[in-house]
This record gives C-alpha cells, structure tokens and sequence, in this order.
C-alpha cells in the first residue's frame, strides 16, 4: 500500500476517534447537543472526502494510472455519494 494510502487511512481512523469522543461528551454533559451536531457534521463531510480520496487512488492504481493525480473533491460532490 501506498504511503499516502496510509497517511489517508490513519486520519480515518483519527475522525471516527474524533466522533467517538464527540459522543461521550455529549453523554458526559460536557457539551451540547447544537455543538455536538455540529462538529459531527464537519466530521462525516470530511469522512467522506477521505473515503473518496481513497477509492480514487485504488481505482487509478488499478487501471494502471497515476494514483497521486487523485484530488480531493468538495464536500458537496462527495456528501450525496453512496456507499
């Protein structure tokens, strides 16, 4: 696997950290359910950017292109996806 596929995968794994502890802070009190909607929302769009990142790069890799021609595309393109 790539450096940069591993690099993209570690800050997967950093998020889905980031969401858990988002979500025992709100159980906790520690914050609210506004700022916890909120920050989970910045979260799940970035997610998803990283998640399509990723599957370009395996795609490219797979076709026999470039990998590191793969870009990261808005949020908004890559929000409305489906798994």
């Amino acid at each position: 696997m790539a450096e940069q596929d591993n690099r993209i995968l570690h800050r997967i794994t950093e998020m889905a950290a980031q969401e858990r502890e988002l979500r025992d802070a709100l159980s906790a009190g520690r914050i609210s359910g506004a700022e916890e909607h909120s920050r989970l929302g910045e979260l799940e769009r970035e997610l998803d950017q990283c998640w399509d990142l990723l599957r370009q790069r395996r795609a490219r890799t797979e076709f026999g292109q470039d990998p590191d021609e793969a870009r990261v595309r808005p949020a908004s393109v890559v929000e409305h996806y489906q798994s």
